[in-house]
């Protein structure tokens, strides 16, 4: 049998991107930055990441009837992603990201949803055939979380693994928990969920395991340079990250969800799948931008080898 479709639903946006000296305060304006726009939303960004890095992904998401739709559909085909569960919205337009760069790779980001909000349970059911036939599904919470609940809980009910990246961090359910095989939360949404204070690797393993308390199979609280922490029950093991030079974080979180997805879809032990997307996600903070910075298989292959361990 071969490897099964992982199945992505999540947002689309337009990233309009300002790489400046450092991130304005509040009522200070910082002149000469540069400008550029580049295809983003956490759903999308995963999708992309999931297909350049060799999975054959299916995309559920929801755009407007705008420039911005029209281009995404053609991007997303050109990237081998089966668009069959794209909707349309002629009410409102595609969601756009505002994001600031600043020259240490930090990032502010202010999003626009627009047809990402309007996502509904109608929207999706006629994937429902596809998810259960999916090896895995891979979601976000930038569309709107009674979607996701309602897709976590089928899919959980067609044995189908579920992995959920609670970005941006928001409350979650039990019973949305229950259904999670895999959670993939950065310190602040760790902190939201276990209701602890995150400081630090012993804070995040702590949470982690408050959270699998809660249901969850696998908690991997991603710490940025430092790497990830995974945490199954009451063991908890650290996958540190490749030291790089960062350019711009944007979208790192959404390139280590995505070649996680890949990596345990072809069989990786959970610590080997960790391990190749901490790879990914350190050579996309290399790159600027959200799904330019996402890399193919190949050059995973090739670079890794050249990046300190």
């Amino acid at each position: 049998m071969g490897i099964k479709k992982i199945v992505v639903a999540g947002s689309s946006n337009m990233d309009m991107v300002v790489k400046t000296a450092h991130i304005p305060v509040p009522g200070e304006t910082v002149l000469s930055g540069s400008f550029f726009m580049n295809p983003g939303g956490k759903g999308a960004n995963q999708a992309v990441a999931a297909s350049r890095l060799g999975a054959e992904v299916i995309f559920i998401s929801k755009l407007g009837n705008d420039v911005f739709g029209k281009q995404f559909s053609q991007l997303f085909s050109e990237e081998n992603i089966d668009t069959s569960f794209l909707v349309s919205d002629d009410a409102l337009p595609s969601g756009v990201a505002l994001i600031t760069v600043d020259q240490e790779g930090e990032n502010s980001i202010v999003v626009a949803s627009g047809a990402n909000a309007s996502l509904s349970i109608e929207d999706i059911k006629d994937a429902l055939p596809a998810i259960a036939e999916a090896g895995t599904v891979l979601m976000q919470l930038e569309t709107p979380m009674e979607v996701v609940e309602y897709i976590a809980a089928y899919a959980a009910s067609q044995k189908v693994k579920v992995i959920l990246n609670p970005a941006p961090a928001a409350s979650l359910s039990g019973t949305l928990l229950s259904h999670i095989d895999i959670l993939t939360p950065n310190e602040t949404e760790a902190a939201m969920i276990a209701g602890i204070p995150v400081n630090n690797a012993d804070d995040a393993g702590k949470a982690a395991m408050l959270i699998c308390e809660k249901g969850v199979n696998t908690v991997i609280v991603t710490l940025g340079a430092k790497g990830a922490l995974i945490c199954e029950g009451s063991r908890c093991s650290m996958v540190e990250a490749r030291k790089v030079q960062p350019v711009d974080s944007t979208a790192a979180g959404d390139v280590f969800n995505g070649a996680l997805a890949v990596a345990l879809s072809e069989g990786k032990d959970m610590r080997n799948a960790v391990r190749f997307a901490c790879d990914a996600a350190a050579i996309s903070v290399t790159r600027l931008g959200a799904q330019s910075s996402i890399p193919y298989r190949n050059e995973l292959v090739a670079q890794t080898l050249n990046i300190p361990g």
